[in-house]
């Protein structure tokens, strides 16, 4: 049996309140709702992938590739938009050759945007996994990407 269907037993009643808490807790096993994951939920609860889909799309939670290894997330909330937070995913799209939203190739790095990480007095911040930069310049922004390359060259 697989991680899905092992989730799917934990959940007694098939009802419609329990999408959320299922979708949650296949992600915890798995690291992302893939689409195998989308249409095991469908069947056992009876609602349609497209429903399931629109739910899940609707919240910032839900992933639907697996994590990079190494996530850089820049806050793109209003302290950080006016402190600069433009020009710093500028310069990380252009250092790390990728777009927001967008994994590198290998997995290895993606870089995210949030809507607010919660550190407005020391905008603009960045997390790298669970590693907080508060005041992001561009030399820090060297540092970040020297760091993050340095482990996934090793």
């Amino acid at each position: 049996m697989g991680q899905i269907e092992t989730v799917l037993q934990k959940f007694q009643t098939n009802t419609r309140d329990n999408l959320l808490p299922i979708l949650q807790e296949i992600q915890q096993e798995t690291g992302f709702l893939s689409e195998e994951a989308i249409i095991k939920v469908s069947g056992y609860l009876k609602i349609p992938t497209s429903k399931i889909y629109a739910v899940a799309t609707f919240y910032d939670q839900f992933r639907f590739t697996p994590r990079a290894k190494y996530r850089i997330k820049i806050c793109s909330g209003t302290a950080c938009h006016i402190t600069g937070a433009e020009s710093i995913l500028d310069q990380l799209e252009k250092k790390l050759k990728i777009k927001a939203g967008e994994t590198s190739r290998g997995g290895l790095v993606s870089l995210e945007l949030s809507q607010c990480i919660g550190a407005c007095g020391l905008a603009p911040v960045i997390l790298v996994n669970d590693t907080f930069y508060p005041e992001v310049t561009a030399e820090k922004i060297d540092e970040i990407v020297d760091f993050v390359n340095s482990k996934v060259e090793n």
